[in-house]
């Protein structure tokens, strides 16, 4: 299965694709960042935004395409532009005509370091040893988009995709499935998180 992994952004929006070859092993397929400039008009950008993503999905074709919820912030500025870009990237999927899995930060951070509240130097290390690299993914985007199509590799299914589309509690492991310790991290990860609160971009 090939993933591509989303780390949505307006100013920087990762892209990154991975090949899951059986069991959890996984292979760098292509990443990069995808940068505008905040001198040009936010429908400009959104739309560049989009074109390299499907310029991207017809390059590499992937088999699903994963996408990093997005989460309150102070900043509300900050907040919409990476709603917006998420929304085209899920666009830009239900274009192809791919599945879709939305992943929390903090259940995208359990998956690859065990931990929800890893920090981004943690998650790009531990992208690097995943992914046998000889140096972390750089700058932090290309490393969390990376670290998003990990994290639907290792626990996206088909059914389990579509429940991600709409984050419902089917996405959650029951308490009595057999869980390793990263995953009942990222468990523990969600339900917190959505305790919390949220604030994800809807159709």
């Amino acid at each position: 299965m090939r993933i591509l992994g989303i780390d949505p952004g307006l100013t920087r929006c990762g892209i990154g694709i991975v090949e899951r070859s059986g069991g959890r092993q996984v292979s760098l397929v292509h990443v990069e960042v995808v940068r505008t400039p905040a001198s040009e008009e936010p429908y400009t950008r959104l739309l560049a935004v989009a074109d390299r993503i499907e310029a991207v999905i017809g390059e590499f074709v992937p088999d699903v395409v994963a996408v990093e919820r997005v989460f309150a912030q102070a900043n509300v500025r900050s907040i919409m532009g990476t709603a917006q870009a998420a929304g085209v990237a899920m666009v830009s999927a239900a274009r192809a005509g791919l599945p879709l899995g939305m992943h929390t930060p903090s259940e995208v951070k359990a998956a690859v370091t065990g931990s929800g509240r890893a920090d981004k130097k943690q998650v790009q290390e531990m992208v690097r040893r995943i992914l046998t690299l000889s140096e972390a993914p750089r700058p932090a985007d290309a490393a969390d988009a990376l670290a998003v199509a990990i994290c639907h590799a290792w626990r996206g299914s088909a059914a389990g995709t579509s429940r991600a589309q709409h984050g419902g509690a089917g996405m959650l492991p029951d308490a009595g499935d057999s869980l390793t310790p990263a995953q009942r991290a990222w468990a523990e990860a969600e339900r917190m998180a959505r305790r919390s609160g949220a604030v994800v971009p809807r159709g």
